[in-house]
């Protein structure tokens, strides 16, 4: 049974009545990691899985939410969700911040049941939170007619996130949920959120993720930190050199140079990869455009030496999945991808060689740390959409 008909099979069997069925996809993000937050660009694509949610009009006055990937359930009493005492459930809370965000919007939306499924593991840095936030977000905006824009919802889920889960999260992984294209990545202004649609034509490569099992949880690890890190590097530029600087990516590159011994050492680095990592996106567009994907690769790992070494998010079994695939000649690029300390490396891999580099690698990592990464070859998709069933 497919996903679309197990979601919707539990949810009559439950409810006794047919939902409306909503996709919205994960997304890879091929160069621009933790740029976004800092106002830069960002070079996303949607992805093929994702998350599938069934969603109807309650007719008592609570609702009942079911997560069938994780064998929870809740029910939600009444539609007051200024007031009412969060879910203890971690991924209840990216759905009740969606509705206290559209209360907070004049929208008071009335109870719901609700069943959702997915494909995309949790914890790999595919962006599950976010794809179930824009799932519900875009289904409500369908079901009641609430007229926003993509752009809207973004900012929506993005705010939901930040206020009632806790991560200071950026907008581009609910943004490129919501206006993913299939054979596109989209190239972000996440300070203005103006983008474009660059094409991803990739010829005989394919997108691989290599799983490393860990799972990582950005509201206990030093995502916020980071954050927070990058912010005094602005205060400081603003201080020093103009009052008016946006975003930590307007600065020049030649500022943060001249401030190596003012900047403390860990803000500094800090600030150079982002810094870095802005101007590489810039080139890695160009390569797109260009369609040279040796270049375009190079970029990719590049990007996880400034990840690894400056940002200082990666992790061992991060550092040992890269390495093993570092000057292949079928691995164009390889990299950590996502918030860091765990989840999954992206690599540009020949389709010849997919099968034989996951053995290679499964031998050399189970010796290494006792377990076996997990693969996933992607493609990539459109954004959230409301399904025929």
């Amino acid at each position: 049974m497919n996903i679309v008909k197990e979601v919707v099979s539990k949810f009559v069997a439950r409810f006794g009545e047919m939902p409306r069925v909503f996709r919205a996809p994960g997304r890879v993000n091929l160069i621009g990691e933790h740029t976004d937050y800092n106002g830069g660009w960002v070079l996303p694509a949607a992805i093929d899985k994702g998350i599938y949610l069934a969603c109807a009009p309650s007719e008592n006055n609570f609702g009942t939410w079911v997560a069938l990937d994780l064998c929870g359930a809740i029910q939600m009493v009444g539609t007051d969700f200024q007031g009412q005492k969060q879910p203890e459930q971690t991924w209840a809370n990216y759905l009740f911040g969606v509705l206290a965000q559209y209360a907070k919007r004049g929208f008071m939306i009335p109870t719901l049941n609700i069943v959702f499924a997915g494909n995309l593991p949790i914890g790999a840095g595919m962006s599950s939170s976010a794809a179930l936030g824009a799932a519900f977000a875009f289904g409500l905006n369908e079901i009641f007619h609430l007229g926003l824009n993509t752009k809207e919802l973004a900012l929506l889920v993005q705010q939901a996130e930040n206020e009632y889960v806790g991560i200071k999260c950026g907008i581009m992984d609910m943004f490129t949920s919501l206006n993913g294209k299939t054979g596109y990545a989209l190239k972000l202004d996440c300070q203005t959120l103006d983008f474009q649609y660059v094409p991803l034509e990739l010829g005989a490569f394919r997108i691989v993720l290599f799983n490393t099992g860990v799972k990582h949880a950005l509201v206990d690890s030093a995502y916020n930190e980071r954050r927070a890190q990058c912010e005094s590097g602005v205060a400081f530029f603003r201080k020093h050199f103009d009052s008016e600087l946006p975003s930590l990516t307007a600065a020049p590159l030649s500022w943060l140079q001249a401030s190596r011994s003012r900047l403390d050492p860990v803000v500094y680095r800090r600030c150079q990869y982002v810094l870095e990592e802005h101007l590489r996106i810039q080139a890695a567009s160009k390569a797109l455009s260009d369609n040279d994907l040796q270049a375009f690769g190079r970029l990719m790992t590049a990007t996880h030496q400034g990840l690894r070494d400056l940002y200082e998010v990666s992790c061992p079994e991060l550092d040992f999945l890269v390495d093993a695939v570092w000057g292949h000649p079928h691995v164009l690029g390889a990299r950590m991808m996502g918030g860091g300390f765990g989840g999954c490396t992206i690599n540009l891999i020949h389709q010849d060689y997919v099968d034989a580099c996951y053995q290679d690698i499964t031998s050399s990592y189970a010796r290494r740390f006792n377990r076996t990464p997990e693969l996933y070859e992607v493609v990539t998709a459109n954004g959230a959409e409301e399904l025929a069933v």
